[in-house]
């Protein structure tokens, strides 16, 4: 009777124990499986004190012709006040592929000051006055960009879209040492490029003659940024708004 009753005791144990381990069998490779994002699988094989990965390139251009706002060299009026049809005209030329000589860019913003001047615009015009001259005089659509941000403005020119900006030449002046007398209240200009190894913006700055693919850093740029006021007083242009202009073909 002992012997029975420890062959029994055996039989049930092995079969106790089969039981479990199916049942553990079946939790693991039956049961719904957690999907890995490519992403974390990513970081799994990365250097943890390496930089996150950037869906953009660390550097790129848009490289096309320099519109200076005053192409002979001769700063009177309007040549001193006119940044904003040369930045308009930047992108212009880029679309167009014209040729800028100092000829054609002088014609191209007399034109479109004669332009201006019959709407009843004045020397300086807002980002809304100068997307109408770009809407109605150049033919393209225009998109205004409130509180733009340093990977809003990288997405244009991936698309290789210039991103014009209207900006307080004051601020800029503490990169740019070719503006005189601190730099003007008021400027634009067009930004065509970015470099992360740097932290800069590659811009055609109209307003000075070594200003061809010239740098500004992302930081002073992008706090640079402000439209004209709404009283149109250059000297209160911090209170500005932060816009940019797009041109769209």
């Amino acid at each position: 009777m002992k012997i029975f009753y420890n062959k029994f005791n055996l039989k049930f144990l092995l079969i106790f124990f089969f039981l479990i381990c199916l049942s553990l069998a079946s939790y693991f490779y039956l049961s719904p499986k957690p999907v890995i994002p490519p992403t974390v699988i990513l970081n799994l094989f990365q250097d943890p004190a390496s930089p996150t990965p950037s869906p953009f390139p660390p550097k790129y251009l848009i490289k096309t012709e320099f519109v200076e706002q005053a192409p002979e060299k001769n700063w009177d009026q309007p040549w001193q006040d006119a940044c904003e049809e040369a930045a308009l005209l930047t992108v212009d030329f880029y679309y167009q592929n014209k040729k800028a000589t100092p000829s054609s860019v002088r014609q191209a913003i007399l034109d479109m000051i004669d332009y201006e001047t019959k709407q009843g615009f004045s020397h300086d015009i807002n980002l809304t006055q100068m997307a109408q001259v770009a809407s109605a005089y150049l033919g393209y659509q225009t998109k205004i960009i409130n509180d733009p941000t340093l990977l809003q403005i990288k997405q244009f020119l991936l698309e290789n879209t210039p991103v014009i900006i209207p900006a307080n030449g004051k601020t800029l002046f503490a990169e740019n040492p070719n503006f005189n007398q601190g730099g003007p209240y008021y400027h634009n200009l067009t930004i065509l490029g970015y470099d992360d190894k740097s932290s800069q913006f590659i811009v055609h700055d109209v307003g000075t003659r070594r200003g061809a693919y010239f740098r500004y850093s992302y930081s002073l740029l992008l706090e640079s940024i402000h439209d004209l006021p709404s009283s149109f007083d250059k000297k209160e242009i911090n209170t500005g708004p932060k816009r940019v202009l797009i041109l769209l073909k």
